[in-house]
């Protein structure tokens, strides 16, 4: 029996610092997705709280046909987007955000062509443009290059067909290197981001 279900069975029996164990191991994660969603820090503390709220008083209804790092995830991801649609039609939160966020590391155990250009001079630019792209685009490449999921992960996550997972991550990565292009000056190269990657 893993940890997580260990705690997840503790939790479920009443006990409520297994859940908060549970919430410690991953909500650093989570809180860097979201902001990097929201554009937003205290946003995304908003709803990070928020999920972890719904996964406490959902967790009865947690089957185990996925992680719970993915079920929480799910949740968190899926009220960022929710947020987003309501703010469509107001201006956008500062992207300075995701420049703070720029040098810490992502979990992924190896380094995507993304984050090296996070760690570049460039990390700026790729962050506004990120900012431009459509939810559907941005979130797909958020998890894939930024937080090192993998396509079954964000299939799960987002709750799309595996197909549509990689034909969006295809998009979104042409779509980005579109915006970057003009940024980039002869002494940086961008990475060729529409190269799909493959799965861990």
């Amino acid at each position: 029996m893993s940890q997580d279900t260990q705690l997840i069975s503790a939790s479920l029996d009443g006990d409520t610092d297994a859940f908060g164990q549970l919430a410690f191991k991953y909500q650093d994660r989570l809180f860097n997705t979201l902001a990097y969603l929201l554009g937003s820090q205290e946003e995304a503390e908003d709803i990070m709280q928020d999920a972890l709220f719904q996964a406490y008083t959902k967790l009865q209804t947690f089957q185990g046909n996925s992680s719970f790092y993915t079920w929480l995830y799910r949740i968190g991801v899926n009220l960022a987007l929710s947020h987003r649609r309501k703010k469509k039609n107001q201006p956008h939160q500062s992207v300075e955000i995701r420049r703070e966020l720029a040098g810490e590391d992502v979990e992924s155990g190896a380094e995507e062509p993304l984050e090296l250009v996070l760690r570049s001079e460039r990390s700026h630019q790729l962050h506004q443009a990120l900012d431009l792209l459509d939810d559907e685009q941005r979130s797909v490449l958020v998890l894939r290059e930024l937080e090192g999921c993998n396509y079954d992960e964000i299939s799960s996550i987002l709750d799309l067909p595996p197909g549509t997972v990689r034909s969006r991550i295809h998009r979104g990565r042409k779509a980005l290197k579109a915006l970057l292009q003009p940024q980039m000056d002869d002494s940086i190269t961008p990475p060729d981001l529409a190269e799909v990657q493959q799965n861990k």
